[in-house]
């Protein structure tokens, strides 16, 4: 009788500095598995899909984000202005917090996220456009680090 293949993990496991024995892992850039590499190593190939994933230098600060596309949890270096999906292909606006101001919807109440000194956001949930600054009931919040 044939055995399972245990299913990918859900929750990708961060980018980790973590040594074990002479070696690091990461998420691959491909099917999101862990991957272990030798502390050193430049890329590494997943042996599942075969994709090739860079190894963040030493001391290299990360940041995550959540894809607007497909919702997978994404990792990228910290600074970079974009990041694009390795699932779904999606490019996403990579924003520091200070860059980032939110506003409820005007239609359905949602709390949105937008980039700060825009004039307007449209809802992902009930496609209603809000405008920002527009009127008393419209509240803006920057957020601060």
């Amino acid at each position: 009788m044939p055995v399972p293949l245990a299913p990918y993990p859900t929750t990708p496991a961060p980018y980790s500095p973590t040594t074990n024995g002479g070696q690091s892992q990461l998420v691959c850039s491909g099917c999101r598995i862990v991957l272990m590499y030798p502390i050193g190593a430049t890329s590494v190939c997943c042996a599942v899909c075969k994709a090739v994933t860079a190894v963040p230098p030493p001391g290299t600060e990360m940041a995550q984000l959540v894809c607007g596309g497909c919702h997978t949890l994404l990792m990228y270096i910290r600074g970079a202005t974009s990041v694009q999906c390795s699932c779904c292909h999606t490019v996403n606006l990579a924003l520091e917090a200070n860059q980032v101001a939110h506003v409820n919807c005007g239609n359905c109440k949602m709390l949105l996220m937008y980039q700060y000194g825009a004039r307007s956001v449209k809802c992902a949930v009930c496609s209603h456009v809000t405008s920002i600054g527009a009127s008393a009931s419209t509240i803006e919040q920057k957020l601060s680090t």
